[in-house]
């Protein structure tokens, strides 16, 4: 039971209380979700109800479906509830929950729904793993999936973050810490391939921006399939879906390894946890795996 669970606030009263977490509008799709999942984790730990507001996109709504069986804050305000805004505070500071509580408690009997600060931060966000993957692959949009992946073969997806990372490299810290080399890159998927038992035929998927030629180191991986011009959404569906599935540091690659339930091989430094789970795959900077 998580630790803050146990200072869930109980209600015997009959009016339901909601909470919620607006997704970053001006954000991509990895941040809205990671904004989300903040809202729907922090209502569990308050002991209240979860309330969904849709991300800045209809059709990543309708394809990630977490608004499925969730009353919307839209539908709440016709109800007669009110917003109210909950200030930004750090999870791990005894005193700042203390005073979101406080704050919940004096709303009691209050058809209230709260509403986190701008981005409040969830690190791990593996937490609401079983919940996201229900919604997602019980989702009426999944009847429309199409996938490039070869029947029967092994399907290794990989992530190579580049587009905005490479124009901000050494200029700009959120990018620069983001940035991984194709070296790493290459030394990771040489590594996973060594590790990966199967007899079925792999292929190697890369996804990433740019021209081929930016990737000629990994050319001499056999079956290798560039998906350099693949939209944002069918790549994050490929990256759901891959047998394995290799990250970059940024969310776009690891909000699709929370759904995916094959292997994922991920960066040890990054700025949200991981699951102990022996299908967690942890590396170092030096693209070499690291021994659990």
């Amino acid at each position: 039971m998580s630790k803050f669970r146990e200072n869930a606030i109980v209600k015997d009263e009959g009016i339901k209380q909601y909470f919620t977490a607006i997704p970053n509008v001006g954000a991509g799709i990895g941040h809205q979700m990671a904004n989300w999942i903040a809202g729907y984790w922090w209502a569990k730990q308050f002991g209240l109800s979860f309330a969904h507001i849709p991300f800045s996109s209809s059709k990543w709504e309708t394809f990630l479906g977490f608004g499925l069986g969730e009353p919307s804050v839209e539908e709440l305000i016709q109800q007669g509830y009110r917003k109210v805004k909950i200030p930004l505070f750090k999870e791990k500071s005894k005193e700042d929950l203390q005073i979101i509580r406080s704050i919940i408690k004096a709303y009691t009997n209050k058809k209230v729904v709260f509403v986190c600060g701008q981005d409040q931060f969830y690190k791990d966000q593996y937490g609401v793993i079983n919940d996201i993957q229900q919604k997602f692959y019980q989702a009426p949009s999944r009847k429309d999936d199409c996938l490039i992946f070869e029947e029967n073969a092994y399907n290794v997806a990989i992530h190579v973050r580049r587009g905005d990372i490479v124009a901000g490299q050494n200029k700009i810290d959120n990018h620069t810490m983001r940035w991984l080399t194709n070296e790493y890159f290459e030394t990771v998927l040489k590594n996973t391939l060594d590790f990966i038992n199967t007899t079925k035929k792999v292929n190697i998927y890369l996804f990433s921006q740019g021209d081929e030629e930016e990737f000629k180191e990994f050319k001499k991986f056999p079956n290798l399939i560039f998906c350099l011009d693949m939209g944002a959404m069918d790549s994050f569906l490929h990256m759901t879906k891959a047998d394995v599935l290799i990250t970059s540091k940024s969310s776009f690659s690891y909000k699709p390894a929370l759904l995916n339930k094959g292997i994922k091989v991920v960066p040890k430094d990054f700025w949200h946890g991981y699951p102990k789970d022996s299908s967690w795959v942890l590396v170092g900077d030096d693209g070499n795996i690291i021994k659990n």
